[in-house]
């Protein structure tokens, strides 16, 4: 199944491709961004780590099947890569994203989540969607609130930036759809 362009109201999500990875180089390597990633992240972070990221794990899990990956790109700047969002066919790593900082808090992230946590439940027809994070990251947390999806477990994980609390949040497809049928689609 090819992975298709998803557009929302300010974004377009375009499927990782491995120009991509020049643009995730310069704007991925910063602890704003990487100090809640897992600890399979190298930091400090390669000059060739983005490429290497792209073409070696990222790109050959799409064609497996195994993987879904966009870039994320605000709709007046469709050549400026903001962001990243993939979804997973993992046990209970289903999806991951990040955020230049300079892009946080304008709601970009709840925007792309919102689209690839539809793709996942009425394009790829999954069950469940669950995402692990951070405990201390408020950001995410927030996006996994509001879309309805609930913290199912607590423990310790290794991150970049040491071994922190981990939570992992879970939503399923009928919960999904159902509070997607009561707000319209607008999940707040």
């Amino acid at each position: 199944m090819s992975i298709p362009t998803l557009v929302t109201e300010r974004l377009i999500l375009k499927p990782l491709e491995a120009e991509d990875a020049s643009q995730i180089q310069a704007l991925y390597p910063r602890w704003e961004i990487v100090r809640y990633m897992v600890s399979s992240v190298p930091w400090p972070y390669p000059d060739d780590g983005a490429r290497h990221y792209v073409n070696n794990v990222a790109l050959p899990d799409m064609e497996k099947g195994i993987a879904w990956f966009w870039t994320l790109r605000r709709q007046e700047a469709p050549n400026q890569l903001i962001g990243l969002i993939c979804l997973y066919d993992e046990e209970d790593n289903n999806r991951g994203f990040w955020l230049a900082p300079e892009w946080q808090g304008q709601g970009y992230m709840r925007e792309a989540s919102i689209a690839a946590t539809d793709y996942w439940f009425n394009t790829l027809n999954k069950p469940v969607l669950r995402a692990p994070k951070a405990a201390l990251n408020q950001r995410s947390q927030r996006i996994s609130a509001s879309s309805g999806m609930r913290l199912i477990k607590t423990e310790k994980k290794a991150y970049v930036s040491g071994e922190l609390d981990s939570e992992l949040w879970e939503i399923t497809r009928e919960e999904w759809n159902a509070l997607q049928r009561s707000t319209g689609g607008q999940v707040s």
